[in-house]
């Protein structure tokens, strides 16, 4: 794994806890870095922009022109496709698919196996549960689920 910016990395898998950390980190120190860390077994295109905090793991794929917010995680064997732009501590989970031009908002968890197709946009603090096929856009705060991807409740976080 490479690491990259020469600092620290919180990859807590809960991303309200992992928000939490890190705010409680910079509340005590504001001059800590953090660094980036990807897996040498990921692919990501040079166009690709990933921030500080993320860790992009094994067999995962980030193609050209995506933006990756800070404190992300993006797991084993996940493919960010084309254009996607992720939002500050969002975790993708393994084996997930976001076709090109996707945006998911900030403190979102997209669940494993999960696929969101062309275009969608899925809102903040949302939770995608596994193996969910998103074709339409999601709002801010709602968990959502199934085949294809119904909006089951508000949840608060």
């Amino acid at each position: 794994m490479g690491i990259f910016g020469g600092g620290i990395i919180i990859s807590i898998g809960d991303n309200k806890a992992r928000r939490e950390v890190v705010e409680k980190i910079l509340s005590v120190n504001p001059d800590v870095k953090f660094a980036k860390a990807i897996h040498r077994a990921a692919v990501v295109s040079p166009s690709a922009e990933i921030g500080c905090g993320t860790v992009v793991m094994a067999g995962a794929v980030i193609n050209a022109e995506s933006k990756i917010g800070k404190h992300c995680i993006i797991n084993t064997g996940a493919s960010v496709d084309h254009e996607c732009v992720i939002g500050d501590f969002v975790h993708i989970s393994p084996h997930s698919t976001l076709c090109g031009s996707v945006t998911v908002g900030e403190g979102t968890w997209i669940g494993a196996g999960t696929i969101v197709l062309q275009g969608v946009t899925i809102g903040k603090r949302c939770t995608i549960a596994a193996g969910s096929c998103v074709s339409k856009n999601i709002p801010d705060g709602y968990l959502a689920a199934g085949n294809r991807c119904r909006i089951l409740k508000r949840i608060i976080r």
